[in-house]
């Protein structure tokens, strides 16, 4: 994963970068691929990320790039209370997170990805692992409205906030008009791909409710189909836009 290749890596600086600024857009994505968590982190969880960096690479010449790169975000006696208690091993925090509308207190360490947290303590296989390195799109789940990749994102940083998986969208006897819409076209082919599809269709279409082709070719950008059945996908989108019981659709305002 991206998270631990950072901390493994020569430098600190691609971890604080991905944890503090995100992924940023690419190529013609007119979104962030991941947002970043800069304006978001509270005292106690900027502590657990340092404390976390620290110790996996306090003892080498990486660590000395990591606390300016914090500091650009927390200055003043913010950051110098902060840096001082990260030294601390003891008082872990506890962190809960709002799951498909259920709250619920992990007991993962808070620098767990978000993914992993899913899958192998909550039972939520929804999300997959697909190359760890948010580079696939297969983990995508939206916090706070915002589709994000799960396998970069430690658990730490969606504490307090809103976290809605695949399972969260509907069941298979009541599926919502995203997950209609994909049956409907038959959109999957091995399907490991298209729970993080329809995670980040359903985000583009709360974001905007009758998106272009080219509005949803650009969100899906960050995503890979290795059976290709982009034409499908594309389709699929364009039918929930229309579908009367998605929120602000063409069809339901019409």
């Amino acid at each position: 994963m991206a998270f631990s290749s950072a901390v493994s890596g020569e430098t600190a600086e691609n971890l604080v970068n991905i944890i503090l600024h995100g992924l940023p857009a690419t190529g013609a994505t007119p979104q962030p691929i991941m947002p970043g968590f800069a304006d978001v982190l509270s005292d106690q969880q900027l502590e657990e990320l340092v404390r976390y960096v620290r110790v996996n690479i306090g003892q080498r010449e990486a660590w000395g790039i990591a606390p300016a790169s914090f500091a650009l975000h927390v200055s003043g006696k913010r950051w110098a209370t902060i840096n001082q208690k990260s030294h601390r091993s003891e008082d872990r925090i506890m962190i809960t997170i709002s799951l498909n509308g259920a709250e619920h207190t992990i007991k993962s360490s808070p620098e767990t990805p978000l993914l992993y947290v899913l899958r192998d303590e909550l039972g939520l296989n929804g999300a997959k692992y697909g190359c760890g390195l948010g580079q696939c799109g297969a983990c995508t789940v939206i916090v706070d409205g915002k589709a994000i990749l799960s396998c970069v994102t430690p658990v730490m940083l969606v504490a307090s906030r809103s976290v809605i998986t695949l399972e969260g969208l509907g069941a298979a006897e009541n599926p919502s008009a995203i997950q209609r819409a994909f049956i409907a076209e038959q959109a999957a082919q091995c399907g490991y791909c298209i729970s993080g599809m329809i995670m980040r269709a359903k985000a583009l279409l709360d974001r905007s409710p009758s998106p272009s082709d080219a509005d949803i070719r650009a969100e899906l950008e960050p995503h890979l189909c290795r059976c290709g059945t982009h034409m499908r996908i594309l389709r699929a989108i364009r039918r929930a836009a229309l579908d009367p019981k998605t929120p602000n659709s063409a069809r339901a305002t019409q």
